[in-house]
């Protein structure tokens, strides 16, 4: 049991890693990367990650604040956009990927194979030269702090109840300027 609660955290180092060890700001995206297929979500996979959602959401209560926060996506520079959904699709693609009852590992399949392409993609837009923004460096030490200090259950509940939240952050990041 000590390992699935592990990973995410693993998964959370590593982009703050890659976001914290910069030591000048760059507020581009790097040449070759390319979201713009996240402009326009299919609805069926809205649809697919809705019903996962709702199915799940119904099923596990948990009281962690995981994904509120004050402020919106769009108030970020694009490099701090992009680093935000690297972090969200690091924790959703890791709590999906968490053994499941069948019922559940189905409803996931689609929503899982989306988010860890759009992972995938995400992180080829990473500028490891950017250094985060004081509150986006907030955000990610909060994200690492409950990776440390909440359940896994707990996560997995938050993350799944927020996984609509989760797409319009990608969706935002693919749009770039026009958020």
């Amino acid at each position: 049991m000590s390992c699935l609660s592990l990973t995410p955290l693993l998964v959370l180092v590593l982009v703050l890693g890659v976001s914290l060890g910069a030591a000048f700001p760059h507020h581009t995206l790097r040449k070759d990367c390319s979201l713009s297929k996240y402009q326009t979500i299919a609805s069926e996979e809205k649809e697919a990650m809705d019903k996962m959602r709702q199915k799940f959401g119904n099923d596990h209560k948990c009281n962690t604040r995981l994904f509120h926060r004050k402020w919106n996506a769009v108030n970020l520079p694009m490099s701090d956009r992009v680093l935000l959904v690297v972090a969200e699709l690091n924790l959703t693609t890791a709590m999906l990927e968490l053994p499941a009852d069948p019922s559940f590992a189905e409803l996931r399949r689609q929503p899982l194979k989306f988010f860890d392409q759009a992972r995938a993609d995400v992180l080829g837009c990473v500028d490891p030269a950017h250094q985060p923004s004081g509150r986006l460096r907030h955000r990610l030490n909060k994200l690492q702090e409950a990776m440390r200090t909440e359940s896994t259950e707990c996560l997995r509940a938050s993350t799944i109840v927020n996984v609509m939240h989760v797409l319009e952050n990608l969706h935002c990041a693919a749009l770039r300027h026009k958020c």
